[in-house]
């Protein structure tokens, strides 16, 4: 817990004076870990689903400082390397930052998404973003239909958005 709590005060700094920034990991990481615990992930995957939501959109920021601009694929590429950094520093293994890094630079990517933690993750990420883009009806059915894998994540999708 008191380790997870470091990442999150960690991502807080990492955006100090970016709301916006802030309240979105916030929020993906609440659905995450929501739609993980009702899917009742094991301890590991829970721990490293929760460790990405916090850090998935790292690359943001530095992508923005390195390139002028951010590109998903440019979040994707600075973000693996920015999140190993992160998490070595707080004394993580070597193991979950591994698989943290690697679904940070591939959360853009919706096709071989391969485990539980890389699906919730997209989900939860999907569910603050339709939101807060104010995303259409008709490309919410889209997301639910094309994304949305587990039955809580739909469950949420169907009840925040309406039935589909």
């Amino acid at each position: 817990m008191r380790k997870m709590n470091n990442v999150y005060q960690s991502m807080i700094s990492f955006y100090a004076g970016d709301p916006k920034r802030i309240q979105h990991f916030v929020k993906v990481h609440s659905f995450a870990k929501l739609i993980g615990e009702l899917e009742k992930l094991d301890e590991c995957t829970q721990e490293i689903l929760e460790v990405t939501a916090y850090v998935h959109d790292i690359g943001i920021k530095i992508a923005k400082i390195k390139h002028g601009h951010c590109t998903g694929k440019l979040q994707e590429e600075e973000g693996a390397v920015a999140a190993n950094l992160l998490l070595t520093q707080l004394g993580y293994d070597q193991e979950l930052i591994e698989r943290v890094s690697y679904i940070v630079g591939h959360h853009h990517t919706y096709s071989n998404i391969d485990g539980m933690d890389y699906q919730i993750l997209v989900e939860a990420d999907f569910l603050v973003n339709m939101y807060e883009n104010k995303t259409s009806e008709e490309s919410v059915i889209s997301a639910y239909q094309k994304i949305f894998k587990t039955e809580s994540g739909k469950d949420i999708c169907k009840t925040m958005f309406g039935s589909k």
